[in-house]
Formats: structure tokens, sequence, C-alpha cells
């Protein structure tokens, strides 16, 4: 017997294949928040709540694989009322079709509620199509403030220029890079020729971002 997708997948990947390819999987715009893969530690210094020394800390222990990951980090310098305003300020995007309910509730304004909305909608193929899933509970401007906390990972072997561009960190070199080797057979793949040009931590680190359909 054949298996067939399941509901939810069936009408992502249908959602997917009607989007303009500008639009299909990608990160949101990061806006002012820093992400601390990314940040020097003079802008991290500069948010109220870092330290220098936090700062320096912070660099030190990259990559952060995920915003559970940063978290447990920051625990041992700040309280919880302290991670949740820095959050307003850095934050590791969140995976949005495998980040915990904990991790979505680090989104800062989130509530039990929105996780059960971010979750329904599981397994999204766009950021696009969480746009719109999230727009029947808030409003335009919610739904662009929420969207700088997550990404949808990118198709290696369809994604286009725009949304290799869009993730955080990938520059002109790196998309060259990305497209060279299609089609990817495998994620061990991508590893062993993206390492050919950055270290492991920085594969480790784009790696988040993408997936083999």
């Amino acid at each position: 017997m054949t298996s067939r997708p399941h509901a939810p997948l069936m009408f992502a990947l249908t959602f997917a294949a009607l989007l303009p390819a500008g639009l299909r999987a990608q990160a949101g715009m990061n806006g002012e928040i820093l992400n601390p893969n990314l940040a020097g530690t003079e802008e991290l210094a500069a948010v109220p709540s870092v330290s220098a020394e936090l700062a320096g800390v912070i660099v030190e222990g990259r990559p952060y694989l995920t915003q559970g990951a940063f978290d447990e980090m920051l625990s041992i310098h700040l309280g919880e009322g302290a991670r949740a305003e820095l959050y307003a300020r850095v934050f590791v995007p969140i995976n949005l079709n495998t980040a915990s309910d904990a991790e979505i509730l680090m989104i800062p304004g989130l509530g039990p509620r929105m996780v059960r909305e971010f979750k329904e909608y599981r397994p999204y193929v766009a950021l696009a199509q969480w746009r719109r899933e999230m727009g029947k509970y808030v409003d335009d401007d919610e739904v662009a403030r929420m969207a700088q906390f997550v990404f949808v990972p990118i198709d290696l072997n369809t994604a286009s220029d725009e949304d290799i561009l869009s993730l955080p960190g990938i520059g002109a070199r790196m998309l060259r890079e990305f497209k060279e080797y299609r089609p990817y057979q495998n994620i061990e793949q991508f590893r062993r020729e993206m390492g050919k040009y950055v270290d492991e931590d920085e594969v480790a680190r784009m790696e988040r971002y993408v997936v083999i359909r």
C-alpha cells in the first residue's frame, strides 16, 4: 500500500507550490533584534541588560543552535526576568517546525494561546504560510513583530536566491556555494561541501536553516 502525506503536510506542500518563488520558505526580518550568533561584542554590550563581560561570554559560547541553548547559557548569568527582558532585543530565531513550547513562549508577548496556534499548522514550508495562518488571530503589525523571531528552513535544492539571502548571515559568496553543489543528496553532503569554506561551528549554524526535501 502506498502511503500518503497526512492532511496538514499535503496542504502545506500545495500552498508552497502556489507561492511566488520569493515568498517560499525563509527567515523573518530581524529588524532591531540582534542575533547572538552574528552580533559583535560592542553591539551586544549596547543592550541595557548586557555587560561588556556578558557580551564576551555570549560571543565565546557560539554557536547557539537553538534559542533553548542560548537561554540555558544565559541562565547562569541572568535571572528569568532579566532574560525575558533581554529577548526583546537579542534572540536566536526559532524553527517554526521544531521549536519547543518553552522556546515559543520566549518570544516576547506570547502566551499559551499563540503556542497552540503556532503548532496547529505544522509542518510549515513557507514563512508566508505561517503569516497567513497567524493573520487569523492577530493583526498585520503583530504578525510582522512575531516574524522577527522565527524562520522556516529552506529547501537546499529548490530555494531561490532571495530565499537563501534571507537567511541570517548568508551573503553573496555563500549563496554561490549553496547552489554550486545542487542537487544535494543528503545533509552530510552539505556539511562536507560547506566545510571547504567555513569552520564546523559556522556549518552547524547554517545547517539549522536548511532541509533537503
